[in-house]
């Protein structure tokens, strides 16, 4: 395990712009559920599986179910950034990150201190009404019992990326813009299993590719270094002190 960190701080010091692609296994260190992990969302009981219970129909059907499940098991708001997130951030400080492109919603990597940061998923900490447009913090969504409603009358939806629904075209542009540009693409916490997101992977350029996973993922064989182990663990023993 040494060699293979040793390998990645090398990677990291001769490399200047680096990308990090991220999913899920990087805030499950912070305490947030995954889906497809032993413990995760897609493990447990429900009358409704969680992706249908996530998706665009179910929400226009079946909105009072929809925010009952979201708030019950979305809206983790008291969660801390981990030695990745914070590792990450620092390395955007010293210019040697370039963007973080993340699968996840939570928010994490910009309260670390990331200010380059592709959602592709959106976040939990914006939401909109449906009728006019008008953004409300996560708060209009807590407080609310049952479905939040705008002043206008319209439905607070939240402005993350349900099943059935496309990714945001701009933001997907400057993650392949980002990833493209890079020299040393980092990827963490992902199995690479969700698309069309984990599919922004191929528009890498470069020839170093690091995977860092606990579990195989389709990419391993191509990766230049290869790390089965907690992403939080391998970013806490590489960070300077």
């Amino acid at each position: 395990m040494e060699e293979q960190l040793e390998a990645l701080r090398r990677l990291i010091a001769q490399n200047k712009h680096i990308v990090f692609f991220g999913g899920a296994g990087v805030s499950t260190e912070s305490g947030i559920s995954d889906f497809r992990s032993e413990d995760g969302l897609y493990r447990q009981h429900y009358d409704v599986p969680p992706e249908v219970l996530l998706s665009h129909s179910y929400f226009i059907k079946h909105p009072k179910a929809f925010f009952h499940f979201y708030r019950d098991k979305m809206l983790v708001l008291d969660a801390q950034p981990n030695c990745a997130h914070l590792a990450l951030a620092k390395l955007e400080s010293k210019r040697k990150l370039s963007a973080v492109v993340t699968q996840n919603i939570d928010g994490l990597h910009q309260k670390a201190g990331s200010s380059t940061v592709y959602e592709l998923h959106g976040s939990i900490w914006r939401n909109y009404c449906m009728n006019c447009g008008r953004f409300y913090p996560v708060k209009a969504i807590i407080d609310s019992t049952d479905i939040p409603y705008c002043s206008c009358g319209g439905i607070i939806k939240p402005d993350v990326v349900l099943y059935e629904e496309a990714l945001d075209e701009q933001v997907v542009r400057a993650a392949v813009d980002a990833i493209r540009k890079a020299d040393l693409l980092i990827i963490g916490g992902t199995s690479l299993a969700v698309y069309p997101a984990a599919g922004l992977i191929r528009y890498y350029q470069g020839e170093q590719l690091v995977m860092i996973n606990r579990s195989p993922t389709p990419a391993d064989s191509e990766a230049t270094l290869l790390i089965n182990s907690s992403i939080g663990e391998v970013f806490k023993n590489i960070s300077e002190e």
